[in-house]
């Protein structure tokens, strides 16, 4: 039986006819990889652009922040595994055309909305409607902000970065075995950081989980890498708390999110502590 390869992200799924790959989003349809979650919407909210977070890029304002289902990592400790481990059906979906999403952003501009916002579950598995929408709030000077893993392949990433204006990348430690867990892939995501850069403001989000990726080593050679990009690159050193699968988990200590965000500034001009 033919397979066909789905080149999005490093897992490179093989997917025979009517088979869905890894990420519950994508799925080969007549020999094709189709995103089976393109419109689907599970959820859809008006945010400060700080929630993203983004706290330099265009601050006090909101966006219009949407999401879909799918996620092509499997974090144990996931905010929002509720939508980012469903499958198709599994959730109370609206179904929003780009051209509709276009118009729902630019009639909340009188709420201080300066544009989209993809994000809640990994809005990379459905590459195609980010683009296609992405490309629609370009002509209306809506602004493009993605808030991804950033674990994905290079070119794909080259014909839809052109059109995104921000994103926060979710780099979520400094270890080839951390992200191995998880089911990613290190070297990709610091990859597309480098590759985000050359395109779009970028905010880096860290959360810091007791006994997994908390050392004061691991924090300062991240952040040597974020400044070997750009010294001027903000980081968000966020508190982890008990969800998902680590309920078994202690909340990280206060005290330590603002030792390591101390260790993280050595570097780093932009340096933010977050769920403190």
């Amino acid at each position: 039986m033919n397979k066909t390869i789905c080149n999005i992200c490093p897992h490179h799924c093989n997917l025979k006819e009517g088979q869905t790959g890894l990420c519950k989003a994508r799925k080969n349809i007549n020999g094709e990889i189709t995103a089976i979650n393109y419109g689907q919407l599970t959820a859809v909210a008006l945010d400060p652009i700080e929630k993203k977070p983004l706290n330099r890029f265009y601050p006090k304002s909101c966006i219009l922040s949407v999401g879909s289902f799918g996620c092509n990592l499997k974090c144990s400790f996931c905010q929002n595994h509720h939508i980012s481990m469903a499958s198709e059906n599994e959730m109370r979906i609206q179904f929003v055309k780009p051209e509709e999403l276009i118009n729902i952003a630019l009639d909340l501009k009188d709420k201080r909305n300066i544009g989209i916002a993809y994000t809640y579950n990994e809005p990379l598995v459905g590459y195609e409607y980010v683009r296609d929408c992405a490309k629609l709030a370009r002509d209306k000077d809506l602004k493009n902000v993605v808030v991804t893993n950033g674990c994905f392949c290079t070119q794909p990433m080259k014909e839809l970065l052109p059109f995104i204006d921000a994103l926060n990348i979710d780099l979520k430690g400094f270890t080839r075995e951390f992200y191995k867990k998880i089911g990613g892939d290190l070297d990709t995501v610091k990859s597309f950081i480098k590759l985000a850069a050359e395109y779009c403001h970028v905010e880096v989000t860290t959360l810091i989980i007791p006994g997994e990726n908390d050392t004061e080593d691991e924090i300062r050679e991240l952040s040597e890498f974020l400044f070997s990009v750009d010294p001027e690159m903000p980081i968000h050193i966020s508190r982890f708390f008990p969800c998902y699968k680590m309920q078994d988990k202690r909340p990280t200590d206060v005290k330590k999110v603002y030792e390591l965000a101390n260790i993280a500034r050595e570097k780093l001009k932009y340096v933010y502590e977050g769920n403190c």
